[in-house]
């Protein structure tokens, strides 16, 4: 465990140190927001790969694996189509717009008041994204290193608000790209063969395990469906990876090594299914399934290697927290303070404001994840509230020339009012929110458009 801890220790101490070298070249507004969009094939395909394999894409598809069996990938599958599809036909059209956010989009086919009204949205939404691989970085410290969850939370969340706050996407750039090295050595080449053969082999795990652990369905046509309307599109509107995008130096960049890290990520969701089933077999009663990782990492694996798949695991999470918490951080300073100064924005070059709206949303997101407790309702909870309040809107805002933002604004607060409701009323992994909130916010986004005054203008992606 000493050789472990080290290796974890060592892990930490190369985040911060990449963080402060991100300082010094976060020197304006777009290297701190953006990187300088001067990001190329490498960096961008690491960036953007591990900003979406966080907490439930590492830790919940186990969990999924253990239970389901390789159906459990879908939910990594139905992340990684949404980022190949955003890369083919989203990301030439955002590139040229030179903007940071996702609502400026709904300010300019709209009117400030839309692009205000879904930066509420969207703040809420990047938080829970921030606190859901906080969650998931205290499970996997809780476990493995015997600390109180509190205090997991507090040191690996710590480090996260740490390295963002001081380099801003820089710092996310440099750590991201060791994460995606170190997670995809630790998980894809070290747990999962390493699993499975102390499973006893690929034919073992078969005959072990039920006959439905190998059906890509088990997991439920409903549920799958549900992973598309809430992963798949979430990932076409979300900030944290409309931010990534906007970091590329080029359309080329953008589409090509945006697709890869797409089918990057399915290959990633299918080894962590594996690993889930390969936990089955050796650990079949578990008292919590949400331990399944961190169980089967601590029974698989030597001394010295654990530390490395711990430091892969807590990787992946970190990059998507501090995704989450850039992006939160960016749509206070762009898109809400604004507001507050009647519509004049901080210089280019200043980005102390952005560092203080960092550090204290950070401290925001470690009180979120001290509160909740499950990666995947949490995940659930944020894309539900993306999707639900801000697809209809935006889908809108670049493809209907009729739509107004009276529209635009009812269907933003009637589907994010349905989505909460639902979610009180049903649960928070039921299906039914985010079917009913896109219902009621695509009726209510026509039919006000319509009784509304026509647009003097449009603006479009095309």
């Amino acid at each position: 465990m000493a050789l472990d801890i080290f290796v974890v220790l060592l892990y930490v101490a190369a985040m911060l140190t990449l963080g402060w070298y991100g300082m010094r070249r976060a020197k304006t507004r777009d290297d701190y927001l953006v990187a300088g969009r001067n990001l190329g094939p490498g960096f961008y395909l690491g960036t953007m790969a591990a900003t979406v394999l966080g907490g439930a894409s590492t830790i919940g598809t186990v969990r999924l694996g253990y239970v389901h069996g390789i159906s459990g990938f879908w939910l990594c599958g139905a992340i990684g189509l949404g980022i190949v599809g955003l890369s083919l036909f989203l990301a030439k059209p955002l590139l040229k717009l030179k903007i940071y956010t996702v609502t400026q989009v709904l300010e300019r086919r709209y009117n400030p008041a839309a692009r205000h009204a879904s930066a509420l949205i969207m703040l809420v939404y990047a938080l829970m994204i921030g606190a859901t691989s906080t969650i998931a970085i205290g499970t996997v410290m809780q476990v493995l290193f015997g600390l109180h969850f509190w205090v997991a939370i507090l040191i690996g969340g710590g480090v996260v608000v740490l390295y963002s706050t001081i380099g801003g996407m820089w710092s996310l750039t440099l750590t991201d790209i060791v994460q995606f090295l170190i997670m995809t050595v630790g998980l894809v080449f070290l747990l999962m063969p390493m699993s499975i053969s102390d499973a006893g082999g690929w034919n073992a795990l078969m005959d072990k395990l039920p006959a439905r652990y190998l059906d890509f369905t088990a997991i439920g046509w409903d549920t799958i469906v549900t992973y598309f309307l809430i992963y798949f599109f979430g990932i076409f509107i979300g900030q944290d990876i409309w931010q990534r995008v906007f970091t590329a130096r080029s359309e080329g960049v953008a589409k090509v090594a945006g697709t890869a890290a797409g089918l990057y990520c399915i290959l990633y969701g299918l080894a962590g299914a594996l690993i889930g089933m390969a936990a089955k077999v050796l650990l079949p009663d578990l008292d919590n399934v949400n331990n399944a990782f961190a169980s089967v990492v601590e029974h698989s694996l030597p001394n010295g290697i654990r530390g490395l798949v711990i430091a892969a695991a807590l990787a992946a999470l970190m990059s998507t927290a501090s995704a989450g918490l850039l992006a939160a951080s960016t749509t206070i300073t762009q898109d809400l303070l604004p507001l507050l100064r009647k519509g004049r924005e901080s210089g280019n070059g200043d980005v102390h404001e952005n560092r203080l709206a960092t550090l204290l949303l950070g401290l925001v997101m470690l009180g979120i994840a001290l509160v909740v407790s499950d990666v995947i309702s949490a995940l659930t909870v944020a894309y539900n509230l993306l999707v639900g309040g801000m697809l209809i809107p935006l889908i809108g805002a670049i493809y209907w020339k009729r739509a107004t933002t009276a529209g635009a604004i009812t269907s933003m607060v009637l589907g994010f009012v349905t989505v909460l409701a639902l979610m009180v009323k049903d649960g928070l992994d039921a299906n039914t929110p985010i079917y009913y909130s896109l219902a009621v916010g695509l009726v209510s986004f026509v039919l006000v458009s319509l009784l509304s005054r026509r647009p003097a203008a449009s603006t479009s992606l095309a």
